[in-house]
């Protein structure tokens, strides 16, 4: 019988495309002034997979990732997906988006990205919000899955998000070793 009980926090995540460079990084600092620091972030790499977004974003798109030092419970996911929105709206210019955002969460177990757009494999989430279920972990590494977006199965977009699970492991590696000693010395342990 599985017992329901809420799931461990997970590590907000998201992608930024835009043609300008300088966008991309205001759109960033305008994450990080809602969200926190951002202890991830991929350098600046060509977005050029797809060519979907051309005839609203034109072409030679770049990208960045970028995942957030504070962890967020898994279920905030259609809020800020809501906020991204409202945030690419403010950086549009004469109602034409400049900058997409694609937030998501990841957990030792998978990265999911929250859209709008419903396909066969998407969950709804809520308030026109559907998980994308983008990589799930097995054998010592993130991987894609059938519907995967082309631009996040290269070697080094999932090498980025192996170093973000790691990190985000780690965090949990040290609260625990914290908790452990707080309940130690209310015990009146000594190391």
């Amino acid at each position: 019988m599985s017992i329901l009980h809420s799931p461990l926090p997970a590590k907000l995540v998201c992608s930024i495309f835009s043609q300008q460079e300088g966008l991309i990084n205001r759109v960033a600092d305008a994450l990080c002034g809602a969200y926190g620091t951002a202890d991830f972030k991929s350098p600046v790499i060509p977005f050029d997979r797809t060519f979907y977004y051309e005839p609203e974003f034109g072409s030679g798109l770049k990208r960045i990732f970028m995942g957030f030092t504070e962890l967020v419970f898994q279920d905030v996911l259609v809020d800020v997906k809501h906020a991204t929105h409202k945030l690419e709206q403010e950086f549009s210019k004469e109602g034409k988006r400049q900058a997409n955002i694609d937030p998501g969460i990841l957990t030792a177990e998978r990265l999911v990205l929250a859209t709008g757009k419903n396909l066969p494999h998407r969950i709804y989430l809520g308030r026109g919000v559907f998980a994308n279920l983008t990589f799930i972990y097995r054998k010592d590494s993130f991987m894609p899955l059938p519907w995967t977006y082309p631009d996040y199965v290269s070697k080094e977009v999932i090498e980025f998000w192996n170093n973000v699970r790691k990190s985000y492991l780690q965090k949990f590696s040290e609260a625990r070793a914290r908790n452990q000693l707080k309940a130690q010395s209310s015990k009146g342990y000594r190391n």
